[in-house]
């Protein structure tokens, strides 16, 4: 839900009743991850996926008469070949959709408004809701955030069930938006792992993950659009003033006029972030990459000829980086795609990154007997919004 909140959040600020259904379980190969989202409003505006378009019709029905009834439904789309016009998953997966109707009256609403803006500010929050379990229970909601988030408690919003549960799912919730994930846990009615099961689904919207590219040249503007197109908060950063310009990289969030070592020493990174070098001087990749390769980030990749990374390796090893440091370093940066433009550079550099988050290998899939869609549960969130988190 959290990956369609700018849409509705506008909504919600209008005053308009919808019916928001979204992906809470997938197995093999499901087009979208949980999270995903169709929603419907009271005028049939759609907004939003489930399944790339293999059962939106149904789920669009599914959302209208949530609307009229206002209950929540679970419903489960599997592969269905035996009638080419029944509704089913072409890809063989199977898909559960919670279809939750969120109208003036309902008390999910106020959960859902705040969860919307936050997201929608760009800030970090989790939305917990119920997808099984008893009737009663399935859709409703609290909201976490941050440390210190809410006055007087560490929530929003509940279960109206036994209060252990509600206690329980927020420190869950929170743990999961600590890391970016999406996904759901198994727990009893009364916040223990014994008694009824119920099944949460956990939402987290975090901010963009940051790419940082050091070296203001043809090809880190390039990188620059393509991290953009992916999702990232974009910084470019060069110490020589002449080249780092808005001019030169517009749709770059922010540019940076500072040697890259002393940048990289006094900014914000985390689990997420990538790190991409691309200056290929020894004056600036050795001090940076010495810094970086010890910091717990996502991706660290260096372009070069694999001369330069050799030359490069020797000069770290004599300023002290070690071999299990140097082993995190992607050099060459790239998958081998032939690239000879920027652009196409960039697209290589960015099918790393993307590959290196989801666990791809890279190989082609014609032929191939890997999975196209890789089990993500332990991925950072996804850029931008929903994680899979990562």
């Amino acid at each position: 839900m959290l990956d369609i909140a700018e849409e509705l959040h506008r909504w919600v600020e209008q005053g308009r009743d919808f019916a928001v259904a979204t992906v809470v379980a997938v197995s093999g190969s499901g087009p979208r991850q949980p999270g995903a989202a169709l929603a419907v409003d009271t005028d049939g505006t759609a907004i939003g996926s489930v399944s790339g378009g293999c059962v939106e019709g149904a789920v669009y029905e599914l959302c209208q008469q949530a609307l009229a009834d206002g209950e929540s439904v679970l419903e489960r789309f599997g592969y269905s070949d035996d009638d080419a016009f029944a509704v089913g998953l072409t890809c063989g997966g199977v898909i559960d959709i919670l279809v939750t109707p969120v109208r003036g009256s309902d008390p999910v609403r106020e959960v859902f408004a705040s969860a919307l803006a936050a997201a929608a500010r760009g800030e970090a929050a989790a939305v917990a809701r119920i997808v099984s379990g008893p009737g009663e229970l399935l859709g409703r909601a609290l909201l976490v955030g941050p440390e210190g988030s809410y006055e007087g408690g560490s929530y929003e919003g509940g279960f109206g069930a036994h209060p252990e549960l509600d206690r329980t799912v927020a420190a869950e919730a929170r743990a999961y938006l600590d890391a970016g994930r999406t996904g759901t846990l198994e727990i009893g009615e009364q916040g223990s792992r014994c008694g009824a099961p119920l099944t949460v689904l956990v939402e987290s919207s975090v901010p963009p993950p940051r790419m940082i590219v050091f070296g203001a040249i043809d090809f880190a503007s390039a990188l620059a659009r393509m991290g953009k197109f992916l999702g990232y908060h974009v910084t470019v950063c060069d110490a020589r003033p002449v080249f780092a310009t808005p001019a030169r990289f517009p749709e770059a969030d922010e540019i940076v006029v500072e040697w890259p070592h002393r940048y990289l020493e006094r900014t914000a990174v985390d689990a997420r972030t990538v790190l991409c070098v691309l200056t290929h001087d020894a004056k600036f990749d050795v001090p940076l990459l010495r810094l970086a390769l010890r910091l717990p980030v996502a991706f660290v990749g260096a372009m070069g000829s694999r001369r330069t990374h050799l030359d490069r390796n020797e000069r770290l090893r004599e300023v002290g980086v070690t071999e299990l440091e140097l082993a995190r370093l992607r050099s060459p940066i790239g998958l081998d795609l032939g690239a000879r433009t920027p652009e196409e550079t960039a697209l290589s550099i960015a099918s790393e990154i993307v590959a290196n988050r989801r666990g791809g290998s890279g190989v082609s899939l014609t032929g191939a007997h890997t999975p196209i869609h890789h089990d993500v549960t332990s991925a950072s969130a996804p850029a931008g919004r929903i994680g899979s988190v990562a």
